[in-house]
């Protein structure tokens, strides 16, 4: 399909400039009226997670008022692993195409987020230049610009909190595990009820960070960089040992896994396990709604906590549609927009605005939010425990296939 061109010559030559790192960097004079009047016309090819229904439909309706509001085709491309995205734009650099690239936007964070601002590979940084993003709380929630223990940088627009929890079937399940130490002895009273999706599905890393942070003596080392294999082995000793023990007593007794967070939704729905992951505390509202679930599902975290996030969207450097691929990024940090994304009904997605900083009228919007059955109330959620460094996940994830992979 055709795509209108605003290569980085032009960009550079018009509202912005280059960074030291190589990576397109907006000046002060930038004007937002500018931005939109050329993202008139032009298509965003966005790289969003697919697994989802609910999700893509919430993509599909940004997509139409997207259209009707400011003339920008807006096209899902759904993959299954963002590293892939980030895999083809580093090939597209490494091949010099440094215009027309064939991502516009990608869903992002974490340790691909951390893989593309090292390369070189992401435009920015932009995110100053965005109105709504002066609604959004930067102040209370601290991983709007960290990600990952990653400087944001202006590189990312957030879009949306995770925060980690279970979704269980309360017609089978009375008393819910209060810790991962927990979860294994309810894993010997219930053998065959409980798995998790094969890494690096993002839920089923999660999960191997959710214990490793409980089980390890010291977590604040997961907050810093390592490569060194002798610390890496040793800190993630506890992890091994308790997976070594909890496999036996796993769906198909731990000889497969999941291979995706729907796959394991499937598998509740079933009635084959009586325990499902999620990154979003109104999911399960939100698939009872939808029918995906059984309105007896509920939702636990544990009693000290669990891993919290933001997710963001980016830009590669070397998008064709960067001013359109802004306007989005902007739309999506829109109080219209994250009203509808908290709803259980849509979706059920945790707002990253300061509802404080909002209008008295939109205020109201975000106060009339049915929370539904299923999402336990914010002051439930328990504490939210930090991200490791993206260099742990990255040792964790191949070192789970190497003992545990097909």
């Amino acid at each position: 399909m055709p795509r209108k061109l605003f290569g980085i010559s032009v960009i550079a030559l018009g509202l912005f400039g280059f960074s030291a790192n190589g990576q397109a960097a907006p000046q002060s004079t930038a004007n937002w009226q500018d931005v939109q009047e050329k993202a008139k016309g032009q298509t965003v090819y966005w790289n969003a997670w697919g697994g989802s229904e609910l999700i893509n439909t919430y993509i599909s309706w940004v997509g139409k008022r997207l259209w009707d509001d400011a003339r920008i085709t807006l096209k899902q491309v759904k993959v299954t692993d963002t590293a892939d995205v980030v895999s083809r734009v580093l090939a597209e650099k490494t091949a010099g195409k440094n215009e027309d690239g064939s991502v516009d936007l990608v869903w992002i964070n974490g340790e691909n987020f951390a893989s593309m601002k090292k390369q070189g590979l992401l435009f920015g940084p932009f995110t100053q230049t965005l109105p709504n993003y002066k609604l959004v709380d930067t102040e209370s929630k601290a991983t709007t610009i960290v990600d990952f223990t990653i400087p944001v940088d202006g590189l990312e627009a957030p879009w949306g909190m995770a925060k980690f929890n279970f979704i269980y079937d309360s017609a089978r399940v009375q008393k819910t595990p209060t810790s991962v130490a927990d979860l294994l002895n309810w894993t010997q009273q219930n053998t065959g009820r409980f798995t998790y999706p094969s890494p690096p599905d993002y839920l089923g890393s999660t999960f191997l960070k959710q214990a490793l942070t409980e089980l390890i003596e010291d977590p604040s080392v997961l907050r810093t960089s390592t490569t060194e294999l002798s610390e890496l082995n040793q800190a993630t000793k506890p992890l091994w040992d308790f997976l070594d023990a909890l496999h036996p007593n796993l769906w198909r007794k731990g000889s497969q896994f999941p291979a995706s967070s729907s796959a394991q939704q499937q598998l509740l729905d079933d009635g084959e396990v009586d325990i499902h992951l999620s990154f979003n505390p109104g999911a399960a509202s939100s698939l009872i709604k939808s029918g995906e679930l059984a309105p007896s599902v509920r939702t636990f975290v544990f009693d000290k906590g669990t891993i919290g996030n933001t997710h963001f969207v980016a830009i590669p450097y070397n998008s064709s549609s960067k001013e359109a691929a802004m306007v989005v990024a902007n739309f999506l940090m829109s109080p219209e927009a994250q009203a509808r994304k908290q709803n259980p009904n849509y979706w059920g997605d945790d707002t990253v605005l300061a509802i404080s900083k909002l209008s008295a009228k939109d205020q109201q919007v975000f106060a009339k939010i049915p929370l539904g059955a299923a999402t336990l109330p914010p002051q439930e959620l328990g504490p939210t425990l930090l991200e490791p460094h993206p260099t742990w996940m990255e040792y964790i994830e191949k070192e789970w296939l190497k003992r545990y992979g097909q």
